[in-house]
């Protein structure tokens, strides 16, 4: 049966059994980055927080190493076998990689080597993830029809920003049963068991995903580089706006939580609980402004958020950087996130729709995951390191040169997209 002939019904099933493997997949990547600050100090020989940090968030930036060839892999083979079959085998490789980690030696046990096996760890990870996105993407767009795209796609995102939330609930639930020093000394690996555990559970909810059965056979080269670069010009423009689009998310979603704490003060459980309330809130906007995209065009969308983007990014870090009110730092995250939301709520579809059936996958994964690596995995490693030299509000500089290119890019784009 094809994705366009199912009934509304077997769509929605088919969309939540997609969405839960992503949700799993984001919490699972994402659990390192709202924990790191726990665990730090058993992998760097370091005594300066921020130096740790830099350890830290220096293998979460290394982790999206993987993500392109982790696309490059996983969007071959859904555009060759088909979506379903590339989405069961990431949720496998991400499992597997949850559990190593859960269970890594720290330096007091195998010394300088701590680090080296928390990076293969990561990579794994990146790799796993790298292919969960362009195959969700891919899913998803071909699941809706013409003027609801933008409302179905929106739920990658929905889930995307749930594994974030749940690593954020995670994060938040721990420390109520254990001390800091327990959380520090073991207790952060159970968050990574759950992922692990959760991963497999999510196994089961795919097996009622419908495949797409559009016949990808008649295509002679379909998932390959060679047919890929045909469409260079709408790999290009991905990775133009996908940069700053990028660069945006991880800042405002990863980073706020340490930039909170190491430079506005903020105790780690306060700003546990404002970046639960936000990322909600945030998660809540996505169907919303799907539907938006749909009325008013994908296109423009990407506008609003570029010029608001550079409007507000500096004045909302300045003011988030001095305030000591949670309410006020929650209502700032929030604006934020508003604005984030015109890029995420479309991201997915603006990018499959781009690419044709056969390289749709492949395309719409790569090109997100180099840009991404360079610029998303980066955001917290950047400002951390900014912070490091005394110069943190060139970070903010830095995040609105490039919202400034995709300005450009996003009023490049073509009306005439290669979804049907």
């Amino acid at each position: 049966m094809s994705l366009q002939i199912l009934t509304t019904k077997q769509k929605i099933t088919s969309m939540i059994a997609a969405s839960s493997g992503n949700l799993v997949e984001w919490y699972d990547f994402y659990i390192y980055a709202f924990t790191a600050h726990y665990f730090a100090h058993q992998f760097s020989n370091s005594n300066n927080p921020t130096i740790e940090l830099i350890s830290a968030f220096g293998v979460f930036a290394l982790g999206f190493l993987m993500r392109p060839i982790g696309s490059w892999l996983f969007g071959s083979l859904a555009d060759k076998i088909g979506r379903k079959k590339s989405m069961v085998y990431s949720i496998i490789l991400m499992a597997f990689g949850s559990f190593l980690i859960a269970i890594l030696p720290t330096k007091n046990t195998v010394g300088d080597a701590a680090i080296i096996f928390l990076l293969i760890a990561r990579l794994i990870q990146g790799l796993s993830v790298g292919g969960e996105y362009g195959i969700a993407a891919t899913y998803l767009s071909e699941l809706g029809s013409k003027g609801n795209r933008g409302f179905y796609s929106s739920f990658q995102y929905v889930t995307l920003i749930g594994g974030q939330l749940l690593a954020v609930f995670s994060s938040v639930i721990i420390e109520i049963f254990y001390t800091q020093e327990e959380l520090g000394d073991y207790a952060w690996r159970i968050l990574f068991v759950i992922g692990g555990i959760l991963a497999l559970l999510s196994l089961f909810a795919r097996k009622n995903m419908h495949d797409s059965t559009q016949n990808l056979n008649q295509y002679k080269n379909r998932g390959s580089l060679k047919e890929l670069f045909k469409y260079k010009k709408s790999f290009m423009m991905v990775l133009g706006f996908t940069a700053a689009g990028s660069l945006c998310f991880y800042t405002f979603t990863t980073y706020t939580k340490t930039f909170m704490i190491n430079t506005a003060g903020f105790s780690s459980q306060t700003s546990n609980y404002i970046m639960l309330a936000a990322l909600f809130c945030y998660m809540i906007l996505q169907p919303i402004f799907g539907a938006f995209g749909d009325k008013i065009g994908r296109k423009n969308s990407l506008i609003i958020f570029s010029i608001f983007g550079i409007i507000f990014t500096y004045p909302i870090l300045n003011m988030l950087a001095h305030t000591q009110n949670p309410s006020i730092a929650f209502g700032i995250i929030t604006f934020s996130l508003l604005i984030l939301s015109f890029y995420t709520s479309v991201a997915g579809i603006i990018k499959a729709e781009l690419f044709p059936i056969q390289v749709r996958a492949l395309g719409t994964g790569l090109s997100y995951a180099i840009a991404n690596t360079v610029f998303g995995g980066t955001a917290p490693y950047f400002a951390l390191q900014f912070k490091n030299y005394g110069f943190e509000n060139m970070f903010f500089v830095y995040i609105i040169i490039m919202l400034i290119i995709c300005l450009v890019v996003s009023c490049l784009l073509p009306k005439k997209t290669q979804l049907n």
